[in-house]
């Protein structure tokens, strides 16, 4: 078993703390906090253990020097310093001396958050290529590593599985609870257990779709993913968004004649053209060469519906359209208000999902969400994740201190 914050004695320590603080933002505004408030119960223990608190976090895709002007974390020192009612310290340079410095120097009860760790990346790829020897250097800053970023926890970086290799490692409690919570109702599922599947690209989804297929009674898609089957099918899906890769197709094919009896397929559709934007209704089978499909019908949400209704365990991952335009969120607000009667049973997952949950008026009604989009389908797929296995076991001897 993977070594927990609650297990390990941590007082007065100097705490190397990764979070996921990837909010989103409109300029310097984060628009959602729930990352952040998510990380207030770690880093609330650590303070009434009176640690010295270092933590570390991405924001955003960070490419060029450019992209740094919109990608630093000051808004969320901001944030952090409101939600906790203390200043917080921060750190502009992740590896100079001066940050060292600060580091070493913490009081008891002191945070110092450093600067977006995506900046690593420009422009030597320091952060999401595992470099050991920045690794190395980060490790030095404290004397326990505690990882509570599961969202991140499928990535090979730096931040993420490089700094435990030199420093005791453990799971916070965000990260040890959404494992536990995948481990009860998606890896031991009471059945039938119903996923939905959503996205843009079948292509991201092949795998998770392998690997959820024989576990699953019943498969809903929607979204670019039920476009690519329904014309693998040789229906007709206009100008909709499908794969166009043979190869995919062709896996996509063989996995229809698997397992039939488990794919629920959207039977109309909420469509525009190529040429208007006005929405109308029409059946699967009547689809036209101009039409786009950008939401599921009512003959589609009847039987998802009905699907749902009888199942025991739902993983939903990825919306039924496009929900940010009001035309076409009424395909997702749907299939939600069958899921909020069975909300314990429900598992959330995937940040645009996440994202439909808050932003239809779903907020607070799940409790069983996951942070992670990709992280997520990892674990359910393989599961492991990069960042979990990195962590030391229970019974590991003691790493020296850097």
């Amino acid at each position: 078993m993977k070594q927990l914050l609650r297990n390990m004695v941590v007082d007065n320590k100097r705490i190397l703390l990764r979070c996921d603080f990837n909010v989103p933002m409109v300029g310097t505004n984060i628009t959602d906090e729930s990352k952040i408030v998510k990380s207030l119960e770690t880093i609330n223990y650590l303070l009434s253990k009176n640690c010295k608190i270092i933590i570390l976090s991405h924001l955003g895709r960070v490419k060029t020097e450019e992209d740094k002007k919109n990608y630093s974390l000051l808004p969320v020192k901001s944030a952090l310093e409101r939600l906790l009612n203390r200043p917080v310290l921060f750190a502009t340079d992740i590896l100079s001396e001066e940050t060292k410095n600060m580091a070493l120097n913490l009081k008891s009860g002191e945070i110092l958050l450093l600067e977006n760790t995506r900046f690593l990346d420009v422009p030597n790829k320091w952060e999401s290529t595992l470099n050991e020897e920045v690794a190395q250097h980060l490790a030095s800053l404290g004397e326990i590593f505690v990882f509570d970023a599961f969202a991140v926890a499928h990535r090979n970086h730096t931040t993420v599985v490089g700094i435990p290799k030199y420093l005791p490692s453990c799971l916070g409690f965000l990260v040890e609870k959404e494992q536990a919570m995948l481990d009860k109702l998606i890896m031991n599922p009471k059945r039938p257990f119903t996923v939905i599947m959503g996205g843009a690209k079948v292509d991201d989804k092949l795998k998770i779709i392998h690997s959820l297929l024989p576990k699953c009674e019943h498969l809903l898609v929607s979204g670019g993913i039920a476009n690519s089957f329904l014309s693998a099918l040789g229906l007709n899906v206009g100008s909709s968004l499908k794969t166009e890769d043979q190869a995919v197709i062709s896996e996509l094919k063989k996995l229809m004649l698997a397992y039939k009896e488990k794919f629920a397929f959207p039977l109309d559709a909420i469509v525009t053209t190529t040429y208007s934007d006005t929405p109308r209704m029409t059946y699967i089978n009547k689809i036209d060469t101009n039409d786009v499909i950008k939401d599921i019908g009512v003959k589609t949400i009847e039987k998802y519906g009905k699907i749902l209704k009888e199942s025991e365990t739902i993983f939903m991952n990825g919306t039924m359209g496009i929900y940010e335009e009001k035309a076409f969120a009424n395909g997702t607000t749907e299939i939600l208000n069958i899921l909020k009667e069975k909300k314990d049973q429900v598992v959330i997952g995937g940040g645009d999902t996440v994202g439909a949950v808050n932003t239809l008026g779903f907020k607070n009604i799940f409790p069983n969400i996951s942070s992670g989009g990709g992280a997520t389908l990892e674990y359910i797929a393989s599961g492991s994740l990069p960042g979990i296995d990195a962590i030391r076991e229970e019974d590991d001897i003691e790493v020296l201190d850097l």
